[in-house]
């Protein structure tokens, strides 16, 4: 049995939302504010019902807060009762369960009998009905100068007068309207479903007076006494505190022995009747607490759990707390546990540097494992859920396992991705495709766990062909911000933006890139040639590199132009105009198409103060040539002899670009170490940024 699904409907961000689970780990990822936390509260306010944890006003979606504030304002009105459904707030379980479960605890929440049906719905509901959306507005109308003429503020003070408590069903699969109510039943929902939550906001501190750990041991020790070697030490611990009592209770009876006489003077105790003593009454459970202290060894010495990192601390708590939850889960020996049982944990990696967050990620699943069986050999169902913003445990995990949360940007709405479902999209077919779909599938699996994870928690990404341009972008990006600023935009370096090294072969992400659905610019190269007899055979004609102004030239040998473009003759590719190089997924064939709104921008070399480069070192040295006399001690990378004849107008940047690179890398560094800033305090004001990548980069910030 397992929890399979849950939806969500108008809470905060979560207004249609859906989350599927998997059966052991589920990590849900995305950037801030796309509603990780609004799930777990969601959870916590509507299925756990913590007393602490009431639903709020705020805690509406801002589309259904709008209506009610139209509503009263009387600018909307209600659809006809016939036809009206409820407003408020949604939460639902979908559980499936199969015949190998043990159905005792779920049988009164089961509605169909039908084999065929394996699905168990909790629904959790926040809701006011039309006569109670009636009775809000007239109520608003009559008190409105108390409010100052606010619905806000009205619906804030006044809103669960007219939404009341929160309903618990158990519905039928194809029909809410046949339904069993979970409090009328009087059916106890722990033993159906027990979440635990381990929340963000975690207490740890390194300060000296904090006790955090050391206060979790009491806590763990409060929890139900199960294993053989737990009972045994358990009552060891008791017995040396009965010992302890009756050492304690003489040096007591001394302590205390003259205020006893004082209190027999007043004629209320007789001794030969009443006898008043104290006594030592250590308890077991109350002992720990406040009196026990984490410590950990240094060398010979032993020191307080403050002076630990607070990495490890926070690593350590979570293990104390995963302990105790699981525990709860468990329950003790004489209880059976729950049916279903979800733990959830928010954002392990604070105060964690990366090789932490591994190791974390490597062995959660084997600690939960470990965690489920019980002494009496019961082992629970049990499900996680954690939420991260770390690329570095996504990088490390499951590629099946990672639900990717996106923010709508039309739409007060978030929408929960299953990176599974990308398996799908690299399919066809055709034999031949479907192997080299998969090809690339397996390639992009591999290639965002191991180097680029951070593009889940980017909002743009750029693209480019290898280490030169990786190296020089970022000062590009400053520069073209301190030179070209604009007030309306954040600069590209204040952006959050991922850079992606993919050679010529971005095609392989652009099902991903369509997935995420986020800006992407690709920075490619126009690589033209030509068509020339071949060497071996001169009745046949092969392809040769050649400059874009080559009167021969006719075609690209980019492959990743023409997959997105369709073509591969360079005269198109050498016309076409800026905006027409936007591109969006359209048409039945769901193929790219120009658009000049599309979120994906392809561009390369263009025609620049009278020359047409073919790659990036060949703009860059053609618009760059006084930067390139500062000679080969500045840039060693570059072959002298080849150099020389450049700065001489002996060679052209084409060839210059073809024949004098040693290194690109070591290219790019040196561009950068010999940088000079201006009075400006432009850093990189004695080089330009080829035209290409600049209006690709500013289309990108904007």
């Amino acid at each position: 049995m397992r929890l399979e699904r849950i939806t969500i409907d108008n809470f905060r961000l979560l207004k249609e939302f859906e989350l599927n689970l998997e059966k052991d780990l589920s990590l849900v990822i995305g950037k801030n504010n796309t509603g990780k936390t609004s799930i777990l509260s969601a959870l916590d306010k509507l299925v756990i019902q913590s007393e602490r944890n009431s639903i709020n006003y705020e805690d509406f979606n801002v589309d259904l807060r709008s209506f009610l504030e139209a509503y009263l304002d009387g600018k909307l009105e209600l659809l006809p009762e016939e036809s009206f459904v409820p407003l408020g707030i949604r939460l639902k379980l979908y559980i499936k369960y199969d015949l190998n479960d043990d159905l005792s605890q779920v049988s009164q929440v089961i509605m169909n009998l039908d084999p065929e049906d394996d699905n168990i719905i909790l629904s959790f509901e926040y809701l006011a009905e039309y006569n109670e959306l009636s009775q809000l507005k007239a109520d608003y109308l009559d008190a409105a100068d108390k409010f100052e003429n606010k619905p806000k503020l009205f619906l804030k003070d006044k809103h669960s007068d007219y939404f009341g408590r929160i309903i618990k069903k158990s519905i039928l699969f194809d029909d809410e309207s046949q339904f069993i109510d979970l409090q009328k039943e009087r059916i106890n929902l722990k033993d159906i479903v027990s979440i635990q939550f381990i929340s963000a906001k975690r207490s740890v501190t390194n300060k000296q007076n904090d006790k955090t750990l050391s206060n979790q041991t009491s806590t763990l020790y409060k929890q139900a006494d199960e294993s053989e070697e737990q009972i045994e030490a358990s009552d060891e611990f008791k017995k040396e505190l009965r010992k302890t009592d009756e050492v304690l209770g003489g040096i007591y009876q001394k302590m205390f022995d003259g205020v006893i006489q004082k209190v027999s003077k007043f004629g209320g105790l007789s001794p030969s009747e009443t006898d008043i003593r104290v006594a030592s009454t250590l308890q077991h459970r109350e002992l720990l607490e406040g009196n026990t202290t984490v410590m950990y060894a240094h060398r010979d010495h032993e020191l307080p759990e403050h002076y630990n990192g607070l990495g490890y601390m926070n690593l350590i708590s979570m293990i104390f707390e995963i302990e105790m939850l699981m525990s709860r889960l468990r329950r003790s020996l004489s209880e059976k546990p729950a049916a279903v049982n979800v733990l959830f944990i928010e954002e392990p990696e604070a105060h964690t540097h990366p090789q932490m967050q591994y190791v974390f990620i490597n062995n959660i699943k084997e600690l939960l494992k470990e965690n489920q069986k019980r002494e009496d050999g019961i082992v629970i169902q049990l499900q996680s859920i954690i939420t991260t913003h770390s690329s570095h445990i996504v990088a490390e995990s499951d590629f099946d396992d990672i639900k990717f949360l996106k923010k709508c940007s039309v739409s007060n709405r978030v929408v929960a991705k299953n990176l599974k479902e990308l398996a799908s999209r690299y399919q066809s077919q055709d034999a031949r495709e479907d192997e080299i779909l998969q090809l690339r599938y397996k390639f992009l699996k591999q290639y965002l766990t191991l180097n680029r994870a951070e593009l889940f928690f980017a909002d743009k990404a750029i693209f480019i062909e290898g280490d030169t341009e990786r190296i020089v972008l970022p000062a590009m990006m400053k520069k073209i911000d301190m030179e070209e600023p604009n007030q309306d935009e954040l600069p590209l370096l204040s952006q959050n933006v991922s850079i992606v090294e993919v050679g010529a072969h971005s095609q392989i992400f652009e099902k991903f890139i369509e997935f995420l659905g986020i800006k992407s610019l690709v920075i490619t190269d126009i690589d033209s040639n030509k068509e020339v007899p071949d060497d071996d055979d001169p009745e046949k004609m092969s392809r040769e590199k050649c400059k874009p102004s080559d009167p021969d030239a006719s075609q690209t040998s980019n492959s990743s132009l023409d997959f997105y473009f369709g073509t591969k003759e360079l005269e198109f590719y050498k016309n076409l105009e800026f905006d027409k190089k936007s591109l969006n997924k359209s048409g039945r064939d769901n193929t790219w198409k120009q658009d000049d709104g599309g979120f994906l921008k392809i561009v390369y070399q263009t025609e620049e103060q009278g020359y047409f480069a073919r790659s990036y070192e060949d703009a860059f040295f053609s618009i760059n040539k006084p930067l390139l006399e500062l000679g080969h001690d500045a840039f060693p990378s570059l072959t002298k002899k080849w150099l020389n004849k450049y700065l001489d107008g002996n060679i052209d940047a084409y060839e210059f670009a073809e024949k004098g690179v040693g290194s690109k890398p070591s290219l790019a560094i040196e561009i950068l170490l010999h940088s000079k800033p201006n009075a400006g305090g432009n850093e990189f004001s004695n080089w330009q940024v080829p035209l290409y990548i600049k209006e690709g980069l500013l289309w990108l910030r904007n």
